[in-house]
Protein backbone atom coordinates (compact mmCIF):
# COMPACT_ATOMS: atom_id res chain seq x y z
CA UNK A 1 0.00 0.00 0.00
CA UNK A 2 1.44 3.33 -1.07
CA UNK A 3 0.72 6.56 0.82
CA UNK A 4 -0.57 8.28 -2.31
CA UNK A 5 -2.11 7.32 -5.68
CA UNK A 6 -3.18 9.26 -8.71
CA UNK A 7 -6.67 7.76 -8.47
CA UNK A 8 -8.64 5.89 -5.80
CA UNK A 9 -11.74 4.06 -7.01
CA UNK A 10 -14.35 3.15 -4.41
CA UNK A 11 -16.30 0.07 -5.45
CA UNK A 12 -15.11 -2.82 -7.66
CA UNK A 13 -18.23 -3.42 -9.68
CA UNK A 14 -17.89 -3.67 -13.45
CA UNK A 15 -17.84 0.12 -13.91
CA UNK A 16 -15.09 0.62 -11.35
CA UNK A 17 -13.09 -2.12 -13.06
CA UNK A 18 -13.56 -0.47 -16.47
CA UNK A 19 -12.31 2.85 -15.09
CA UNK A 20 -9.36 1.12 -13.40
CA UNK A 21 -8.43 -0.60 -16.66
CA UNK A 22 -8.40 2.60 -18.69
CA UNK A 23 -6.54 4.64 -16.07
CA UNK A 24 -3.90 2.04 -15.21
CA UNK A 25 -3.24 1.37 -18.90
CA UNK A 26 -2.67 5.13 -19.32
CA UNK A 27 0.10 4.98 -16.73
CA UNK A 28 -1.69 6.38 -13.68
CA UNK A 29 -1.37 4.72 -10.27
CA UNK A 30 -4.75 3.27 -9.28
CA UNK A 31 -6.06 1.86 -6.01
CA UNK A 32 -9.41 0.06 -6.18
CA UNK A 33 -11.23 -0.64 -2.88
CA UNK A 34 -14.22 -2.98 -2.48
CA UNK A 35 -16.27 -3.50 0.69
CA UNK A 36 -17.38 -7.04 -0.22
CA UNK A 37 -15.04 -10.00 -0.12
CA UNK A 38 -15.40 -10.48 -3.87
CA UNK A 39 -14.89 -8.46 -7.06
CA UNK A 40 -17.71 -7.64 -9.46
CA UNK A 41 -20.58 -6.13 -7.47
CA UNK A 42 -23.86 -6.88 -9.22
CA UNK A 43 -22.08 -8.77 -12.01
CA UNK A 44 -20.60 -11.45 -9.77
CA UNK A 45 -21.32 -15.16 -10.34
CA UNK A 46 -21.66 -17.32 -7.26
CA UNK A 47 -22.30 -20.89 -6.20
CA UNK A 48 -25.64 -19.91 -4.69
CA UNK A 49 -26.66 -23.49 -3.89
CA UNK A 50 -23.64 -25.06 -2.11
CA UNK A 51 -24.55 -28.67 -2.90
CA UNK A 52 -24.41 -28.09 -6.65
CA UNK A 53 -21.62 -26.95 -8.95
CA UNK A 54 -23.59 -24.25 -10.73
CA UNK A 55 -22.47 -20.63 -11.15
CA UNK A 56 -25.42 -18.22 -11.06
CA UNK A 57 -25.46 -14.43 -11.15
CA UNK A 58 -27.26 -13.15 -8.09
CA UNK A 59 -28.38 -9.89 -9.68
CA UNK A 60 -27.69 -9.46 -13.42
CA UNK A 61 -27.78 -11.97 -16.21
CA UNK A 62 -27.53 -10.61 -19.78
CA UNK A 63 -25.42 -8.07 -21.66
CA UNK A 64 -26.67 -5.52 -24.19
CA UNK A 65 -25.36 -2.07 -23.33
CA UNK A 66 -21.69 -2.97 -22.92
CA UNK A 67 -20.08 -1.19 -25.90
CA UNK A 68 -17.87 -3.24 -28.23
CA UNK A 69 -15.48 -0.27 -28.13
CA UNK A 70 -14.74 -0.82 -24.44
CA UNK A 71 -14.22 -4.55 -25.01
CA UNK A 72 -11.79 -3.79 -27.84
CA UNK A 73 -10.01 -0.92 -26.07
CA UNK A 74 -9.25 -2.96 -22.97
CA UNK A 75 -8.65 -6.29 -24.68
CA UNK A 76 -11.43 -7.99 -22.71
CA UNK A 77 -11.75 -11.65 -23.69
CA UNK A 78 -15.44 -12.48 -23.45
CA UNK A 79 -17.88 -14.22 -25.75
CA UNK A 80 -21.43 -12.90 -26.01
CA UNK A 81 -23.73 -15.52 -27.49
CA UNK A 82 -27.08 -14.97 -29.20
CA UNK A 83 -30.22 -16.58 -27.87
CA UNK A 84 -32.18 -18.24 -30.66
CA UNK A 85 -35.45 -17.13 -29.05
CA UNK A 86 -36.00 -13.48 -28.20
CA UNK A 87 -39.19 -13.96 -26.19
CA UNK A 88 -42.02 -16.40 -25.51
CA UNK A 89 -45.38 -15.24 -24.16
CA UNK A 90 -48.06 -17.89 -23.46
CA UNK A 91 -51.75 -17.08 -23.85
CA UNK A 92 -55.12 -18.79 -24.06
CA UNK A 93 -57.44 -18.57 -27.07
CA UNK A 94 -60.79 -20.35 -27.26
CA UNK A 95 -59.82 -22.66 -24.42
CA UNK A 96 -56.57 -23.64 -26.16
CA UNK A 97 -53.13 -22.89 -24.74
CA UNK A 98 -50.82 -21.18 -27.22
CA UNK A 99 -47.70 -19.02 -27.15
CA UNK A 100 -46.37 -15.99 -28.98
CA UNK A 101 -42.75 -16.70 -29.88
CA UNK A 102 -40.43 -14.08 -31.35
CA UNK A 103 -37.20 -15.45 -32.80
CA UNK A 104 -33.78 -13.81 -32.98
CA UNK A 105 -32.78 -15.95 -35.96
CA UNK A 106 -35.90 -16.68 -38.06
CA UNK A 107 -38.25 -13.83 -38.93
CA UNK A 108 -40.82 -16.19 -40.43
CA UNK A 109 -41.31 -17.89 -37.05
CA UNK A 110 -42.05 -14.50 -35.50
CA UNK A 111 -44.37 -13.44 -38.32
CA UNK A 112 -46.39 -16.65 -38.19
CA UNK A 113 -46.61 -16.55 -34.39
CA UNK A 114 -48.04 -13.01 -34.47
CA UNK A 115 -50.45 -14.05 -37.23
CA UNK A 116 -51.76 -16.89 -35.06
CA UNK A 117 -52.22 -14.46 -32.17
CA UNK A 118 -53.93 -11.64 -34.08
CA UNK A 119 -55.42 -13.33 -37.14
CA UNK A 120 -53.30 -11.38 -39.66
CA UNK A 121 -49.73 -10.31 -40.39
CA UNK A 122 -50.66 -6.61 -40.24
CA UNK A 123 -49.89 -6.40 -36.53
CA UNK A 124 -46.48 -7.95 -37.12
CA UNK A 125 -45.65 -5.24 -39.62
CA UNK A 126 -46.77 -2.64 -37.10
CA UNK A 127 -44.57 -4.26 -34.46
CA UNK A 128 -41.60 -3.94 -36.82
CA UNK A 129 -42.45 -0.28 -37.47
CA UNK A 130 -42.60 0.38 -33.76
CA UNK A 131 -39.25 -1.29 -33.08
CA UNK A 132 -37.70 0.76 -35.88
CA UNK A 133 -38.06 3.78 -33.56
CA UNK A 134 -35.43 2.70 -30.99
CA UNK A 135 -33.22 1.47 -33.85
CA UNK A 136 -33.31 4.95 -35.39
CA UNK A 137 -32.66 6.50 -31.98
CA UNK A 138 -29.72 4.16 -31.42
CA UNK A 139 -28.15 5.11 -34.75
CA UNK A 140 -27.99 8.74 -33.67
CA UNK A 141 -27.34 8.19 -29.95
CA UNK A 142 -25.12 5.16 -29.44
CA UNK A 143 -21.70 6.61 -30.25
CA UNK A 144 -22.47 9.67 -28.14
CA UNK A 145 -22.75 7.52 -25.00
CA UNK A 146 -18.92 7.50 -24.89
CA UNK A 147 -18.53 11.22 -25.66
CA UNK A 148 -19.07 14.48 -23.73
CA UNK A 149 -22.68 15.59 -23.40
CA UNK A 150 -24.33 17.88 -25.93
CA UNK A 151 -27.42 20.00 -25.37
CA UNK A 152 -30.89 18.56 -25.85
CA UNK A 153 -31.48 20.88 -28.80
CA UNK A 154 -28.21 19.92 -30.48
CA UNK A 155 -29.05 16.27 -29.88
CA UNK A 156 -32.56 16.72 -31.32
CA UNK A 157 -31.18 18.25 -34.53
CA UNK A 158 -29.65 14.88 -35.38
CA UNK A 159 -33.22 13.60 -35.88
CA UNK A 160 -33.95 15.94 -38.78
CA UNK A 161 -35.50 13.56 -41.32
CA UNK A 162 -39.08 12.28 -41.06
CA UNK A 163 -38.26 8.88 -39.47
CA UNK A 164 -35.93 10.61 -37.02
CA UNK A 165 -38.57 13.16 -36.06
CA UNK A 166 -41.08 10.37 -35.40
CA UNK A 167 -38.54 8.50 -33.25
CA UNK A 168 -37.79 11.67 -31.28
CA UNK A 169 -41.46 12.48 -30.74
CA UNK A 170 -42.37 8.92 -29.74
CA UNK A 171 -39.46 8.26 -27.41
CA UNK A 172 -38.49 11.67 -25.99
CA UNK A 173 -41.37 14.12 -26.20
CA UNK A 174 -44.46 12.10 -25.30
CA UNK A 175 -45.16 9.24 -22.87
CA UNK A 176 -44.23 5.86 -24.31
CA UNK A 177 -47.80 4.66 -23.97
CA UNK A 178 -48.87 7.10 -26.72
CA UNK A 179 -46.60 5.44 -29.29
CA UNK A 180 -47.45 1.92 -28.11
CA UNK A 181 -51.16 2.61 -28.50
CA UNK A 182 -50.65 4.42 -31.81
CA UNK A 183 -48.72 1.56 -33.41
CA UNK A 184 -50.19 -1.57 -31.83
CA UNK A 185 -53.73 -2.77 -31.23
CA UNK A 186 -53.33 -6.17 -29.56
CA UNK A 187 -53.09 -6.05 -25.77
CA UNK A 188 -50.46 -8.81 -25.54
CA UNK A 189 -48.15 -7.10 -28.03
CA UNK A 190 -48.59 -3.77 -26.29
CA UNK A 191 -47.65 -5.40 -23.00
CA UNK A 192 -44.66 -7.18 -24.50
CA UNK A 193 -43.28 -3.85 -25.68
CA UNK A 194 -44.05 -2.01 -22.44
CA UNK A 195 -42.10 -4.44 -20.22
CA UNK A 196 -38.81 -2.89 -21.36
CA UNK A 197 -40.06 0.42 -19.99
CA UNK A 198 -40.73 -1.05 -16.54
CA UNK A 199 -37.92 -3.46 -15.67
CA UNK A 200 -36.28 -2.27 -12.45
CA UNK A 201 -38.32 0.94 -12.05
CA UNK A 202 -41.85 1.69 -10.87
CA UNK A 203 -43.77 3.36 -13.68
CA UNK A 204 -46.66 3.05 -16.14
CA UNK A 205 -47.22 3.79 -19.87
CA UNK A 206 -48.48 7.37 -19.41
CA UNK A 207 -46.18 8.44 -16.58
CA UNK A 208 -45.67 12.21 -17.15
CA UNK A 209 -42.08 11.96 -15.83
CA UNK A 210 -41.19 9.86 -18.92
CA UNK A 211 -39.32 7.46 -16.64
CA UNK A 212 -40.72 4.63 -18.75
CA UNK A 213 -39.25 6.18 -21.92
CA UNK A 214 -35.76 6.42 -20.43
CA UNK A 215 -35.91 2.87 -19.11
CA UNK A 216 -37.15 1.63 -22.49
CA UNK A 217 -34.28 3.31 -24.34
CA UNK A 218 -31.71 1.71 -22.04
CA UNK A 219 -33.10 -1.69 -22.94
CA UNK A 220 -33.29 -1.12 -26.70
CA UNK A 221 -30.26 0.86 -27.93
CA UNK A 222 -27.31 -1.31 -26.90
CA UNK A 223 -24.69 -1.51 -29.66
CA UNK A 224 -27.36 -0.16 -32.03
CA UNK A 225 -29.35 -3.43 -32.02
CA UNK A 226 -30.65 -3.63 -28.45
CA UNK A 227 -30.25 -7.40 -28.51
CA UNK A 228 -29.49 -8.92 -25.11
CA UNK A 229 -26.85 -11.63 -25.25
CA UNK A 230 -25.57 -14.33 -22.94
CA UNK A 231 -22.02 -13.92 -21.56
CA UNK A 232 -20.42 -17.35 -21.92
CA UNK A 233 -19.30 -18.54 -18.49
CA UNK A 234 -21.76 -16.24 -16.73
CA UNK A 235 -21.64 -12.63 -15.62
CA UNK A 236 -18.69 -13.44 -13.38
CA UNK A 237 -16.54 -13.93 -16.47
CA UNK A 238 -17.21 -10.31 -17.47
CA UNK A 239 -16.09 -9.07 -14.05
CA UNK A 240 -13.16 -11.49 -14.01
CA UNK A 241 -11.85 -10.29 -17.36
CA UNK A 242 -12.15 -6.65 -16.32
CA UNK A 243 -10.28 -7.47 -13.11
CA UNK A 244 -7.54 -9.20 -15.12
CA UNK A 245 -7.12 -6.16 -17.37
CA UNK A 246 -6.91 -3.78 -14.41
CA UNK A 247 -4.41 -5.90 -12.46
CA UNK A 248 -2.19 -6.55 -15.48
CA UNK A 249 -2.09 -2.80 -16.12
CA UNK A 250 -0.86 -2.23 -12.57
CA UNK A 251 -3.99 -1.33 -10.61
CA UNK A 252 -4.05 -2.52 -7.00
CA UNK A 253 -7.28 -4.11 -5.77
CA UNK A 254 -8.36 -4.85 -2.20
CA UNK A 255 -11.55 -6.54 -1.02
CA UNK A 256 -13.13 -6.69 2.44
CA UNK A 257 -12.47 -2.97 2.90
CA UNK A 258 -14.26 -1.01 5.61
CA UNK A 259 -14.36 2.64 4.62
CA UNK A 260 -14.48 4.99 7.63
CA UNK A 261 -13.52 8.46 6.35
CA UNK A 262 -13.61 10.38 3.10
CA UNK A 263 -12.17 13.89 2.82
CA UNK A 264 -13.00 15.40 -0.56
CA UNK A 265 -12.83 19.17 -0.03
CA UNK A 266 -9.07 19.64 -0.34
CA UNK A 267 -7.10 19.50 -3.59
CA UNK A 268 -5.49 16.31 -2.34
CA UNK A 269 -8.16 13.81 -1.30
CA UNK A 270 -7.88 11.53 1.71
CA UNK A 271 -9.51 8.12 2.10
CA UNK A 272 -9.45 6.27 5.41
CA UNK A 273 -10.21 2.57 5.60
CA UNK A 274 -9.46 -0.72 7.30
CA UNK A 275 -8.42 -3.87 5.43
CA UNK A 276 -7.20 -7.12 6.95
CA UNK A 277 -7.46 -5.53 10.37
CA UNK A 278 -5.03 -2.74 9.49
CA UNK A 279 -6.01 0.94 9.26
CA UNK A 280 -4.81 3.07 6.34
CA UNK A 281 -5.07 6.74 5.39
CA UNK A 282 -4.28 7.15 1.68
CA UNK A 283 -4.15 10.32 -0.40
CA UNK A 284 -5.02 10.75 -4.08
CA UNK A 285 -5.45 13.43 -6.69
CA UNK A 286 -8.73 11.96 -7.91
CA UNK A 287 -11.51 9.88 -6.35
CA UNK A 288 -13.98 7.88 -8.43
CA UNK A 289 -17.24 6.78 -6.79
CA UNK A 290 -18.71 3.48 -7.96
CA UNK A 291 -21.69 3.40 -5.62
CA UNK A 292 -24.89 5.38 -5.37
CA UNK A 293 -25.30 9.02 -4.44
CA UNK A 294 -27.25 7.85 -1.39
CA UNK A 295 -24.17 6.06 -0.06
CA UNK A 296 -21.90 8.98 -0.95
CA UNK A 297 -24.19 11.37 0.96
CA UNK A 298 -24.06 9.13 4.02
CA UNK A 299 -20.27 8.95 3.94
CA UNK A 300 -19.78 12.69 3.50
CA UNK A 301 -22.68 13.99 5.59
CA UNK A 302 -24.12 15.83 2.60
CA UNK A 303 -27.75 16.16 1.48
CA UNK A 304 -29.35 13.63 -0.84
CA UNK A 305 -32.91 14.08 -2.07
CA UNK A 306 -34.25 11.33 -4.33
CA UNK A 307 -37.73 11.55 -5.85
CA UNK A 308 -40.32 8.91 -6.69
CA UNK A 309 -38.67 8.06 -10.03
CA UNK A 310 -35.60 6.82 -8.13
CA UNK A 311 -37.62 4.08 -6.43
CA UNK A 312 -36.46 0.53 -7.11
CA UNK A 313 -39.01 -2.05 -8.23
CA UNK A 314 -37.74 -5.56 -8.89
CA UNK A 315 -38.07 -9.02 -7.36
CA UNK A 316 -35.31 -11.40 -8.37
CA UNK A 317 -35.51 -15.19 -8.08
CA UNK A 318 -32.64 -17.56 -8.91
CA UNK A 319 -33.45 -21.24 -9.33
CA UNK A 320 -31.68 -24.49 -10.13
CA UNK A 321 -33.80 -27.07 -11.95
CA UNK A 322 -33.45 -30.84 -12.23
CA UNK A 323 -35.25 -30.61 -15.56
CA UNK A 324 -36.98 -28.04 -17.73
CA UNK A 325 -40.74 -27.73 -17.07
CA UNK A 326 -43.00 -28.40 -20.04
CA UNK A 327 -45.59 -25.91 -21.20
CA UNK A 328 -49.28 -26.64 -21.65
CA UNK A 329 -48.99 -25.41 -25.22
CA UNK A 330 -47.60 -27.82 -27.79
CA UNK A 331 -46.68 -25.10 -30.28
CA UNK A 332 -43.08 -24.91 -29.13
CA UNK A 333 -40.61 -27.07 -27.26
CA UNK A 334 -39.52 -26.30 -23.71
CA UNK A 335 -36.05 -25.45 -25.05
CA UNK A 336 -37.50 -22.91 -27.49
CA UNK A 337 -39.67 -21.30 -24.83
CA UNK A 338 -37.19 -21.01 -22.00
CA UNK A 339 -34.00 -19.93 -23.80
CA UNK A 340 -35.57 -16.56 -24.62
CA UNK A 341 -37.33 -14.23 -22.19
CA UNK A 342 -40.52 -15.92 -20.99
CA UNK A 343 -43.27 -13.39 -20.18
CA UNK A 344 -46.25 -13.96 -17.93
CA UNK A 345 -48.98 -11.64 -16.61
CA UNK A 346 -47.52 -8.91 -18.80
CA UNK A 347 -50.49 -7.97 -20.91
CA UNK A 348 -50.86 -4.20 -21.28
CA UNK A 349 -54.01 -3.88 -19.18
CA UNK A 350 -52.79 -6.52 -16.74
CA UNK A 351 -49.72 -4.42 -15.99
CA UNK A 352 -51.79 -1.26 -15.65
CA UNK A 353 -53.83 -3.04 -12.97
CA UNK A 354 -50.75 -4.46 -11.26
CA UNK A 355 -49.17 -1.00 -11.17
CA UNK A 356 -52.28 0.49 -9.60
CA UNK A 357 -52.41 -2.24 -6.96
CA UNK A 358 -48.73 -1.83 -6.10
CA UNK A 359 -49.10 1.96 -5.98
CA UNK A 360 -51.94 1.44 -3.48
CA UNK A 361 -49.56 -0.52 -1.25
CA UNK A 362 -50.48 -4.13 -2.04
CA UNK A 363 -48.87 -6.97 -3.91
CA UNK A 364 -50.42 -7.34 -7.36
CA UNK A 365 -52.91 -10.20 -7.68
CA UNK A 366 -51.36 -11.27 -10.98
CA UNK A 367 -47.74 -10.34 -10.53
CA UNK A 368 -46.01 -9.65 -13.89
CA UNK A 369 -42.63 -11.22 -14.43
CA UNK A 370 -40.20 -12.57 -17.00
CA UNK A 371 -37.99 -15.61 -16.84
CA UNK A 372 -35.17 -17.10 -18.82
CA UNK A 373 -32.76 -20.04 -18.74
CA UNK A 374 -29.08 -19.09 -19.16
CA UNK A 375 -27.85 -22.68 -19.38
CA UNK A 376 -29.79 -23.41 -22.59
CA UNK A 377 -27.52 -20.96 -24.42
CA UNK A 378 -24.40 -21.50 -22.32
CA UNK A 379 -24.08 -24.79 -20.45
CA UNK A 380 -20.60 -23.91 -19.17
CA UNK A 381 -22.07 -22.38 -15.99
CA UNK A 382 -22.98 -25.95 -14.95
CA UNK A 383 -20.58 -28.78 -14.21
CA UNK A 384 -20.45 -31.61 -16.80
CA UNK A 385 -22.17 -33.88 -14.26
CA UNK A 386 -25.13 -31.52 -13.85
CA UNK A 387 -25.37 -31.03 -17.63
CA UNK A 388 -25.45 -34.80 -18.15
CA UNK A 389 -28.28 -35.10 -15.64
CA UNK A 390 -30.38 -32.44 -17.42
CA UNK A 391 -30.02 -29.65 -14.84
CA UNK A 392 -30.68 -26.03 -15.81
CA UNK A 393 -30.60 -22.59 -14.20
CA UNK A 394 -33.60 -20.28 -14.26
CA UNK A 395 -33.77 -16.56 -13.49
CA UNK A 396 -36.95 -14.58 -12.77
CA UNK A 397 -37.34 -10.79 -12.76
CA UNK A 398 -40.56 -9.60 -11.13
CA UNK A 399 -42.12 -6.23 -12.02
CA UNK A 400 -44.35 -3.89 -10.00
CA UNK A 401 -42.55 -4.85 -6.78
CA UNK A 402 -41.57 -1.44 -5.34
CA UNK A 403 -39.45 -1.06 -2.22
CA UNK A 404 -42.24 0.17 0.14
CA UNK A 405 -44.19 -3.08 -0.25
CA UNK A 406 -41.43 -4.95 1.59
CA UNK A 407 -40.68 -2.56 4.45
CA UNK A 408 -43.15 -4.13 6.88
CA UNK A 409 -43.03 -7.87 7.56
CA UNK A 410 -40.22 -8.24 5.06
CA UNK A 411 -39.79 -12.01 5.21
CA UNK A 412 -43.52 -12.66 5.15
CA UNK A 413 -44.12 -10.37 2.16
CA UNK A 414 -41.10 -11.89 0.39
CA UNK A 415 -42.71 -15.35 0.67
CA UNK A 416 -46.03 -14.02 -0.56
CA UNK A 417 -44.38 -12.29 -3.53
CA UNK A 418 -42.35 -15.38 -4.38
CA UNK A 419 -45.53 -17.50 -4.35
CA UNK A 420 -47.40 -15.08 -6.60
CA UNK A 421 -44.63 -14.79 -9.15
CA UNK A 422 -44.28 -18.58 -9.31
CA UNK A 423 -48.07 -18.95 -9.59
CA UNK A 424 -47.93 -16.68 -12.62
CA UNK A 425 -45.50 -19.11 -14.24
CA UNK A 426 -47.34 -22.24 -13.12
CA UNK A 427 -50.58 -21.25 -14.85
CA UNK A 428 -48.91 -22.01 -18.19
CA UNK A 429 -47.09 -25.21 -17.21
CA UNK A 430 -48.06 -28.85 -17.61
CA UNK A 431 -46.42 -29.48 -14.22
CA UNK A 432 -45.73 -27.21 -11.23
CA UNK A 433 -42.35 -25.50 -11.38
CA UNK A 434 -41.65 -26.66 -7.82
CA UNK A 435 -41.58 -30.28 -8.95
CA UNK A 436 -38.72 -29.46 -11.32
CA UNK A 437 -36.53 -27.67 -8.76
CA UNK A 438 -33.34 -29.30 -7.53
CA UNK A 439 -33.36 -30.36 -3.87
CA UNK A 440 -30.42 -29.65 -1.55
CA UNK A 441 -29.01 -32.11 0.95
CA UNK A 442 -31.08 -30.59 3.76
CA UNK A 443 -34.28 -31.14 1.80
CA UNK A 444 -34.76 -27.51 0.79
CA UNK A 445 -35.63 -26.45 -2.74
CA UNK A 446 -32.96 -24.63 -4.75
CA UNK A 447 -34.66 -21.29 -4.96
CA UNK A 448 -33.26 -17.94 -3.81
CA UNK A 449 -35.25 -14.70 -3.92
CA UNK A 450 -34.19 -11.09 -3.41
CA UNK A 451 -36.41 -8.10 -2.73
CA UNK A 452 -35.52 -4.42 -3.27
CA UNK A 453 -34.69 -4.30 0.45
CA UNK A 454 -32.21 -7.17 0.02
CA UNK A 455 -30.62 -5.45 -2.97
CA UNK A 456 -30.15 -2.20 -1.05
CA UNK A 457 -28.70 -4.07 1.92
CA UNK A 458 -26.26 -6.05 -0.24
CA UNK A 459 -25.20 -3.49 -2.83
CA UNK A 460 -26.24 -0.11 -1.41
CA UNK A 461 -28.48 0.61 -4.41
CA UNK A 462 -31.08 3.17 -3.33
CA UNK A 463 -34.30 1.31 -2.46
CA UNK A 464 -33.10 -1.61 -4.56
CA UNK A 465 -32.97 0.39 -7.79
CA UNK A 466 -30.79 -1.66 -10.17
CA UNK A 467 -29.96 1.60 -12.02
CA UNK A 468 -28.93 3.27 -8.68
CA UNK A 469 -31.43 6.01 -9.48
CA UNK A 470 -33.76 6.93 -12.33
CA UNK A 471 -32.28 6.23 -15.80
CA UNK A 472 -31.16 9.45 -17.46
CA UNK A 473 -31.38 10.96 -20.93
CA UNK A 474 -28.26 10.73 -23.13
CA UNK A 475 -28.00 14.50 -23.49
CA UNK A 476 -27.34 17.49 -21.21
CA UNK A 477 -30.29 18.57 -19.12
CA UNK A 478 -29.08 22.18 -18.87
CA UNK A 479 -26.46 24.35 -20.55
CA UNK A 480 -24.00 23.97 -17.65
CA UNK A 481 -23.67 20.26 -18.46
CA UNK A 482 -22.79 20.77 -22.12
CA UNK A 483 -19.27 19.51 -22.76
CA UNK A 484 -19.17 17.59 -19.49
CA UNK A 485 -19.02 13.79 -19.22
CA UNK A 486 -22.02 13.42 -16.93
CA UNK A 487 -19.83 12.14 -14.08
CA UNK A 488 -19.11 15.40 -12.27
CA UNK A 489 -19.94 16.00 -8.59
CA UNK A 490 -19.95 19.03 -6.32
CA UNK A 491 -16.30 18.29 -5.44
CA UNK A 492 -13.39 19.06 -7.73
CA UNK A 493 -11.67 15.91 -9.05
CA UNK A 494 -14.36 13.65 -7.57
CA UNK A 495 -16.42 11.78 -10.17
CA UNK A 496 -19.20 9.22 -10.29
CA UNK A 497 -17.99 6.21 -12.26
CA UNK A 498 -21.00 3.95 -11.63
CA UNK A 499 -24.67 3.79 -12.51
CA UNK A 500 -25.43 7.06 -10.67
CA UNK A 501 -23.58 8.96 -13.39
CA UNK A 502 -25.56 10.35 -16.29
CA UNK A 503 -25.82 7.60 -18.91
CA UNK A 504 -25.13 5.08 -16.15
CA UNK A 505 -27.23 2.04 -15.40
CA UNK A 506 -27.37 -1.58 -16.51
CA UNK A 507 -24.26 -3.65 -17.23
CA UNK A 508 -22.71 -1.10 -19.58
CA UNK A 509 -19.28 0.05 -18.43
CA UNK A 510 -20.22 3.41 -19.96
CA UNK A 511 -19.89 5.54 -16.81
CA UNK A 512 -16.62 3.78 -15.95
CA UNK A 513 -15.27 4.76 -19.35
CA UNK A 514 -16.57 8.32 -19.10
CA UNK A 515 -15.17 8.92 -15.62
CA UNK A 516 -11.79 7.64 -16.81
CA UNK A 517 -11.89 9.99 -19.81
CA UNK A 518 -12.67 12.92 -17.50
CA UNK A 519 -9.66 12.09 -15.32
CA UNK A 520 -7.39 11.59 -18.30
CA UNK A 521 -8.34 14.96 -19.78
CA UNK A 522 -7.15 16.63 -16.59
CA UNK A 523 -4.21 14.36 -15.79
CA UNK A 524 -2.93 14.47 -19.36
CA UNK A 525 -3.13 18.25 -19.52
CA UNK A 526 -1.44 18.65 -16.15
CA UNK A 527 1.43 16.17 -16.32
CA UNK A 528 1.49 14.46 -19.68
CA UNK A 529 1.30 11.03 -18.04
CA UNK A 530 -1.79 10.17 -20.09
CA UNK A 531 -0.29 11.04 -23.46
CA UNK A 532 -1.52 8.64 -26.12
CA UNK A 533 -4.44 7.48 -23.99
CA UNK A 534 -7.01 8.19 -26.66
CA UNK A 535 -5.21 5.84 -28.97
CA UNK A 536 -5.28 3.23 -26.22
CA UNK A 537 -8.78 3.97 -25.07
Amino acid sequence: MKPKYDVIILGAGHNGLVAAGYLARAGLSVLLLEKNNYIGGATVSQKIFPDFDAQLSSYSYLVSLFPHKIIDDLGVRIELRRRTTASCTPYECGGENRALLLSNTDEEISRESVRQLTGSVAEYEQLKRFYSLPRIFAEYAWDSMLEPLVSKEQFRRRFADAPGQEAWRSLVEEPLGCAIERYLRHDLLRGLVMTDGKIGVFTHPHDPSLLQNRCFLYHLIGNRTGEWKVPVGGMGVVAGELERVAREAGAQLFTGVELHSLQLDESTKSTGFVVNGEAHEVESDFVLINFGRNVLARLTGTFYQPDRTDEGSVFKINMLLRRLPHLKTRNYSAEQAWCGTFHTNEGYEQMNRSYQQAAAGRLPDNAPCEVYCHSLTDSSILSPELCAQGFHTMTLFGLDAPYPLFLKNHDQVRKQAEARFLAGINQWLAEPLGECLAVSSDGGLCIDSKTPVDIEDSLGMYHGNIFHDAPSWPFALDLEQVGMWGVETEWEHVYMCGSSAQRGGAVSGIPGHNAAMKVLELAGGRSGRASGVHAAG
